[in-house]
């Protein structure tokens, strides 16, 4: 390592703590209890050592694929802490169920990824609780995201397959089960755009609107668009701005709606799912 020794590849237990001292550290954020929340978790000091060996630091994004406890999580937060270093983290964990004979299913936990993000929880309150001033600016925060099925229907079918009364229900191509923040979410990943922006909602002539990052995307996915929602929506000059394709209340909304953005906000991208 540049400007320091280099790191040995053994790691001891008197160095980074061992399977025990990471128990002891669940028990400390979860409370007192006769059995482990977690069996064999990795101690925060391991990690922590990790980083450090691997010159994470400033903005960087560290990716876990086997989160298990969150130890990767916990430990980011507390070198942040120490630091005022902007980490941030990525945690995969399959949809693992608990044991149902195990403490952490007896606790309320039913899949592993549910230790997961109450633990990232306890950590960034600890973290703030001890150290109240240096954690100030600390975020803690975080975003849980879910793979799931796609929210559109399935619109490819054989001329014999659809029957005439079948035409109206392909009208609106968004499956009924999803929810706008389901929407949300698929627009940014089309875009591209960071799912760990701010997002804020506010009410603009009676419609739900999603603001992300300040104004760089703004999303309504309600029905009844009509003219002068667009219009109030265009004078916030939203860099993108994106709309429900059944959502509109007439096809002259839907034709108008591009046109009323070049007027008002012309450098908006404009676009409807």
């Amino acid at each position: 390592m540049e400007g320091g020794l280099v790191p040995r590849s053994l790691l001891t237990n008197k160095d980074v703590g061992g399977t025990s001292v990471g128990r002891d550290e669940l028990r400390q954020l979860f409370g007192k209890r006769e059995g482990a929340i977690f069996d064999n978790p990795k101690p925060t000091g391991l990690i922590k050592k990790l980083i450090n060996i691997s010159g994470l630091n400033g903005n960087d994004i560290a990716l876990d694929f086997f989160s298990g406890s969150g130890t990767t999580a916990d430990a980011i937060i507390q070198l942040n802490a120490n630091d005022g270093g902007r980490r941030k983290f990525i945690l995969v964990q399959l949809p693992e169920l608990s044991d149902e004979k195990s403490e952490a299913f007896k606790a309320g936990y039913k899949t592993i990824a549910d230790i997961t993000k109450d633990r990232i929880r306890l950590a960034g309150q600890k973290i703030k609780a001890l150290s109240p001033l240096t954690a100030l600016n600390l975020d803690i925060g975080f975003r849980v995201l879910k793979i799931d099925s796609s929210n559109m229907k399935d619109v490819y079918y054989t001329p014999d397959a659809v029957k005439q009364g079948d035409l109206l229900a392909q009208v609106d191509n968004i499956r009924e089960d999803r929810t706008p923040e389901d929407f949300l979410f698929q627009v940014l990943l089309d875009w591209g755009v960071d799912l760990a922006l701010p997002i804020t909602q506010e009410t603009i002539a009676s419609k739900n609107v999603f603001f992300v990052d300040g104004n760089a995307l703004a999303a309504c996915f309600e029905t009844g668009i009509n003219e002068e929602f667009v219009k109030a929506l265009a004078t916030r000059h939203p860099l993108r701005a994106v709309f429900r394709d059944a959502g509109f209340g007439s096809d002259s909304v839907k034709i108008n709606i591009e046109q009323i953005f070049k007027l008002i906000s012309p450098t908006t991208e404009v676009k409807s799912i």
